[in-house]
């Protein structure tokens, strides 16, 4: 089949029957045409639209090794430097046209499939099979064009104890029955983003297993159908208002909702079981495959096009009023430079430093790539900190799309208008800056970034503990010795 067309990904959207229950309400079917989720559906369905586009058709796609059939790059196993850096240049025409704002499209979840399928030989240290499934897994997906999300972390009711001490051990989704043909899993996993708009779901290990007996019923691997029985998702509410495209530019495009996914007996059959028991391994789930690698690589490439996009609109923002001549809003746009700039840097080092793992994959320098991903959530706190800056009142003084088709229009050209704009398009940016730095979709934005691989005080531990330093603390040993 091979790359899949908007069209082809929303029908089979809505012959599934997922069980997603948001604002009181439990939604069933035809899920695309939710007013909660038809307009994010819709993006990612232009998504796949791109990949049949001359356009963008050979940055985004590659032949497929086993049928030549067109399928998308971020499948493709790198081999080589120049695979890496084709498969960013399909990462970045994605990541470009939603100015990085979709965090879970589909390249995301395909990079690590496509590690861990090379990666049998680790699999085959708990059993040769994990490794059979999750290749026959990856290609499947890869010739389907499926577009996954994943869930991983326990829920968040009491961080004091282990998740085998939660309520009995009953809390956290876990096996309650093992069968020759699966297991059975109850409880409950955080956090699945797009989980009412995916094809899959992918429940990966969560890494912070302790690695005692007691953590086995926690510790699998799995991928099950987003409509699978006996699977819940339950919803927040959605940041997205109903407004038009202009008063909820981003918004109104890009909510990828979040849910809680709860198991109540849910089967998962052998096949598509990639492990089973072995905390240890679980743990080393994602840095002993490479996954974590290109997973992170994937995403230092989205946040590059996200930290163009608040660059791009601050300049814009700062000579739509006339204060681009202030030295103080100079060093704001010096700072979005820098991390533009810093930003491809990173990720352009880690693919000069890449080098061949054991099974054969060139994977990007993790040191570098580790850097960047406890480097970006902070800065990334500083873009709507910025965008308020600029814009001030100008964002607690919008009229709405409605106002400037109305009588009051006179008053929106006379009184509203900037430097260089006209009242409604000066209107029209300033409803861009409010939904990039003060709405709740902005909010919940700055709460993605900030927490996506975790806590960040974690993260800066496993960093230190990670980064070989013996190079440089050697070279002051010396420096201290020396008698010249």
């Amino acid at each position: 089949m091979g790359i899949r067309t908007g069209q082809q990904y929303l029908d089979r959207l809505n012959a599934m029957t997922p069980h997603v229950v948001i604002d009181g309400e439990v939604v069933s079917e035809k899920i695309a045409e939710h007013p909660a989720f038809r307009n994010v559906a819709q993006s990612y369905a232009k998504l796949f639209d791109m990949q049949h586009n001359p356009a963008y058709q050979e940055a985004l796609t590659y032949a497929s090794p086993s049928t030549g059939d067109l399928v998308n790059a971020s499948f493709l196993v790198p081999r080589t430097v120049e695979d890496l850096k084709r498969r960013r240049r399909a990462i970045s025409t994605w990541a470009e046209s939603s100015n990085g704002f979709l965090g879970r499209s589909g390249d995301y979840m395909n990079s690590a499939l496509t590690a861990l399928s090379t990666a049998e030989k680790w699999f085959a240290q708990a059993d040769p099979k994990f490794g059979e499934n999750i290749r026959k897994y990856y290609e499947w997906a890869r010739e389907n064009d499926v577009l996954a999300t994943h869930t991983l972390i326990p829920p968040q009711v009491n961080r004091s104890v282990s998740g085998s001490e939660q309520m009995g051990g009953q809390l956290t989704a876990h096996i309650v029955e093992e069968r020759e043909d699966g297991i059975v899993i109850s409880g409950a996993r955080m956090l699945a983003t797009i989980a009412p708009i995916a094809d899959e779901l992918l429940v990966f290990p969560s890494t912070v297993l302790r690695g005692t007996p007691e953590d086995a019923p926690y510790s699998f691997a799995f991928a099950i159908p987003n409509d699978a029985p006996g699977l819940r998702y339950l919803c927040r509410t959605s940041l997205y208002n109903g407004g038009s495209t202009h008063d909820e530019p981003l918004a109104s495009r890009y909510e990828e909702m979040d849910a809680v996914a709860i198991f109540d007996k849910v089967f998962v059959p052998s096949e598509r079981i990639f492990m089973l028991g072995n905390p240890q391994l679980c743990n080393a789930f994602y840095t002993e495959t490479g996954a974590g690698a290109l997973m992170t690589h994937q995403v230092v490439t989205r946040t590059i096009a996200k930290s163009e996009f608040f660059l791009g609109l601050a300049s814009e923002l700062a000579d739509s009023i006339g204060i681009d001549g202030f030295q103080h809003i100079q060093e704001d746009i010096a700072e979005l430079i820098m991390d533009v700039e810093i930003g491809k840097a990173l990720v352009r080092a880690s693919e000069a430093d890449a080098q061949l793992n054991e099974a054969g994959m060139m994977l990007p320098r993790w040191s570098t790539l580790n850097a960047a991903r406890n480097w970006y959530p902070k800065i990334a706190q500083r873009f709507p900190q910025i965008i308020r800056k600029f814009s001030a009142s100008g964002l607690m003084a919008l009229p709405g799309e409605a106002d400037v088709n109305s009588e009051a229009r006179a008053d929106i050209d006379m009184y509203l208008q900037g430097k260089t704009l006209t009242g409604p398009e000066r209107v029209r940016l300033f409803k861009l800056a409010f939904d990039a730095s003060i709405s709740g979709f902005s909010g919940r934005q700055s709460l993605y970034e900030y927490f996506f691989f975790g806590d960040p005080v974690r993260m800066a531990g496993a960093l230190v503990n990670t980064y070989d330093r013996e190079p440089v603390r050697a070279r002051v040993r010396e420096f201290l010795n020396r008698q010249d």
